[in-house]
């Protein structure tokens, strides 16, 4: 699967994963829908993204999970 709106280079936001190159990472975006906001909430709070860039975070994040990547768990795939 390919994200056209996510972006990572090691110079921006220490290489994490942002959202068009705009220094909003894919991990806060992914905070705030945790939290509860809705996409209206978070479009007002980041104006300069729009909806496709809040759905592509929710497509990448389930995608890394698929893959098996568990940030910050330090395991990878597998069970208990």
């Amino acid at each position: 699967m390919e994200f056209s709106r996510i972006t990572s280079t090691p110079h921006q936001c220490g290489g994490a994963p942002c959202l068009r190159s705009l220094r909003i990472p894919v991990a806060t975006v992914l905070e705030m829908i945790g939290d509860g906001m809705t996409t209206t909430e978070i479009l007002a709070a980041f104006p300069d993204l729009v909806a496709e860039d809040v759905e592509e975070a929710l497509r990448y994040a389930a995608a890394t999970v698929q893959d098996g990547r568990h940030p910050g768990s330090g395991r990878t795939g597998g069970g208990d």
